[in-house]
């Protein structure tokens, strides 16, 4: 007896990338198990074989928090007048964290994952995507932490959280598109210049100073806001800020310039992805 499907023929076809935003969004959408595979084994490694485990999520932003109380609200009195220093430090620090460990872990995508990525084939793009998810894992346990001292203070009426704190999707968006495209940046050009490597973390805490996470953006001199405003994290950190603590207003232009911004930056960060993932491994 002949099977039905004798007569059918299956084929593969594979075509060299020849543009430079030859990126398939939809092949990405596919491999969207593996994305889960990764983001698994992204946060359980970055947490294994240490004592109190996922419990440094939460030590840490405290710790740093405490520091930057001291220092830049005690002593310095950089902090916002009207909320709590640790509220206000805290605020600012969940939020930059987020985007700087994403930045940071996507900067090194080929050459930390080069073994597996000269092994077999899958969208390159998986990797910095499930670096992505996996730190908003890390996220979430902090933002947890961070709404129970909110709502704590909000009782005392301290702080006021306004409706703007329905954005926070949007703002964790934003950031994950911002910190996806600088990194990926990165990534692709440490695959000849090693040396950018050396300059993330740097680069990276000089960035943190030119946003308003350590101080008020009060402090800014009127004639300097429109250069300032051009950094596209601080209309974020200003908006998360209005939204759970009340502080200061929401500037819609400032917010929608950091969006142009950022998609300007992701824009040409794919395609460098997309150019470089070609011949990388020639040179990684």
């Amino acid at each position: 007896m002949k099977n039905k499907t004798d007569n059918l023929t299956f084929s593969t076809t594979i075509l060299p990338k020849n543009g430079w935003f030859d990126i398939h969004l939809n092949e990405v959408w596919r491999y969207r198990d593996l994305i889960k595979l990764f983001v698994k084994r992204n946060f359980i490694s970055q947490y294994k074989q240490t004592i109190l485990g996922p419990a440094w999520a939460l030590i840490q932003p405290l710790l740093t928090t405490v520091v930057f109380t001291v220092v830049f609200g005690s002593l310095a009195g950089l902090a916002a007048d009207g909320v709590p220093s640790f509220l206000f430090f805290m605020s600012g620090n969940i939020a930059w964290g987020y985007f700087s460990s994403c930045l940071t872990a996507t900067a090194d995508t080929f050459t930390g994952n080069s073994a597996i990525f000269g092994k077999v084939y899958f969208p390159r793009l998986v990797s910095p995507i499930s670096t992505v998810l996996t730190n908003l894992i890390s996220f979430s346990i902090q933002f947890v932490l961070f709404l129970v001292f909110v709502v704590i203070y909000w009782i005392k009426g301290d702080v006021q959280p306004s409706l703007y704190a329905l954005m926070l999707p949007l703002l964790l968006v934003h950031m994950a598109m911002l910190s996806l495209g600088v990194g990926i940046i990165i990534s692709s050009l440490t695959t000849k210049y090693r040396d950018l490597k050396m300059l993330v973390s740097f680069g990276v805490q000089l960035w943190m100073y030119g946003t308003p996470v350590a101080y008020d953006i009060g402090i800014i001199p009127p004639k300097y806001m429109s250069l300032y405003m051009l950094n596209p994290m601080t209309p974020i950190i200003n908006a998360f800020r209005t939204a759970f603590l009340g502080l200061g207003r929401f500037d819609l232009p400032d917010y929608l310039l950091s969006w142009l911004v950022t998609i300007v930056v992701l824009f040409f960060g794919l395609m460098l992805f997309s150019r470089v993932e070609k011949t990388f491994m020639d040179t990684v």
